[in-house]
């Protein structure tokens, strides 16, 4: 075929297919999607994972072209909240990762499982499963525990200085776990209303955080760290702002990979 070029032409192909070849197999390498975990606490903002911010998380992680995979503690949830009601459901109990596998479609592994070698960042969606599922917060504030598959990726992510997002009130966890990390939940003032959960900058703050003030549409990144955090839900506001925000935190996550 490459006679047919003729002489000199066919020459030059032969020449320089080696070279593109290499050049496309290094391309190839340098555009390796980032592979991002996400870790959900059930399914349902007053018991479980944010389902608007779980969401927006992974569809601003697919328009940045990573592969996802999805993780829960294997774990009884605190309690279950009839979401039609605002109120406990004395009689019910559920399963963490059955619950947030709903959000997942099934394609979800236990959170035991969750290794850094199998991934370039972890982010956390917020919800009040997060203070309740993925720690003790909600409950204990200050003095809250972490669940401890949760703990030893967040120290794992952190050793590797492999990058950690958290939205809405997960960045406790990060204040919590690793000490001086700079996270935000958004303002400080609960200021008419807007930022109902303002409260929570002043226990980040208890848990040995640092807590920096930032709008609902932006992130804070923390590059000591590698931890970056925006408020999502914590403010009161129309629901494109949330995932303009958690868009910000998502893009700066995916920049500290580095991929």
């Amino acid at each position: 075929m490459l006679a047919s070029c003729g002489p000199a032409l066919g020459t030059a192909l032969r020449r320089a297919a080696p070279a593109g070849l290499a050049s496309f197999h290094r391309s190839a390498r340098r555009r390796r999607a980032a592979r991002v975990a996400v870790v959900l606490s059930g399914c349902g903002v007053y018991d479980g994972t944010e389902i608007h911010e779980a969401s927006a998380i992974l569809v601003h992680l697919s328009r940045g072209g990573a592969e996802v995979q999805m993780y829960a503690p294997d774990v009884p949830q605190m309690h279950v909240i009839d979401h039609s009601k605002g109120q406990p459901a004395e009689a019910e109990s559920r399963n963490v990762l059955v619950e947030s596998a709903r959000i997942a479609r099934g394609k979800i592994a236990s959170l035991a499982k969750l290794t850094t070698a199998d991934h370039d960042a972890v982010i956390f969606p917020g919800g009040f499963g997060a203070a309740k599922n993925l720690s003790t917060f909600a409950v204990d504030g200050k003095d809250c525990k972490v669940n401890r598959e949760v703990e030893r990726v967040l120290k794992d992510f952190h050793k590797e200085g492999k990058p950690i997002g958290l939205c809405c009130i997960s960045p406790v966890l990060a204040a919590k776990v690793l000490s001086g990390a700079e996270v935000t939940v958004g303002h400080e003032e609960e200021e008419g209303g807007k930022w109902p959960y303002a409260g929570t900058a002043g226990a980040i703050k208890e848990l040995g955080g640092k807590h920096c003030v930032k709008e609902v549409t932006e992130a804070h990144v923390d590059t000591k760290n590698k931890v970056v955090t925006t408020p999502a839900f914590m403010c009161e506001t129309e629901l494109h702002h949330i995932f303009d925000g958690i868009g910000a935190m998502v893009k700066n996550v995916l920049k500290l990979t580095g991929k």
